[in-house]
Parts: structure tokens; sequence; C-alpha cells
């Protein structure tokens, strides 16, 4: 069981993604991204597996959270710096968003 503190210990952020591209060298089909983290921690690279739902060019100014203190991973040739965040539904992977507008680099509070 995991406690409040652990929860705590994770630093979700808001990002907007401004690159997408079909990663051809990931073992799953995944999209590699680029994402706008705001001033303080910057634009970050992402492997994500969210091909069932979304198209390369609708993904750009889309709007995400990503925990972004995960140590970096390397996927193939990439290096994966946060970890955008989903939900495992029906048909694939659906992206967490805010609802409305939010400034990059806005903490999950």
């Amino acid at each position: 069981m995991a406690s409040f503190e652990d929860f705590l210990k994770l630093d979700i952020r808001v990002g907007t993604i401004l690159e997408a591209k079909v990663f051809e060298k990931a073992k799953r089909p995944a999209y590699q991204l680029k994402v706008d983290l705001g001033k303080e921690i910057g634009i970050k690279k992402s492997s994500a597996q969210i091909t069932n739902h979304y198209q390369p060019e609708e993904l750009v100014g889309k709007q995400v959270l990503a925990v972004v203190n995960f140590p970096p991973r390397q996927i193939a040739d990439f290096m994966s710096e946060v970890l955008v965040l989903g939900t495992y539904s029906e048909g694939g992977v659906i992206l967490i968003t805010p609802d409305q507008p939010a400034k990059n680099g806005d903490k999950l509070g």
C-alpha cells in the first residue's frame, strides 16, 4: 500500500506537446514527443505508447500531465526524460489532460 507521502514524492506537471513523431525503433508502437514543461523544467522528451487513439499531428498543442522526476529511461536509441500520464482504457492509452488551459509547468496539487 502506498502512503500519501509516497504520492507527494511525485512531481507531476502540465506541459504542452510541441512535437510528435512515429518512433520507428520502438518495440511496441509509440511516438516520440517533445513537451514544453515551463521555464523551470524546460522542454523534455518522452516516448509514449498512445498510437491507438492519437495521430502525431493532432497531439501538437495538446496539454498533458507528466511525471518529471523519474530517472531518464533509454528506449532503443531515444532517451525518454518524462512520463506522460494516461489511462489504460479499452482500445489503448488515453492521455490525462487538464479540462481548461493551464500554464506549462503548473504542478498537480
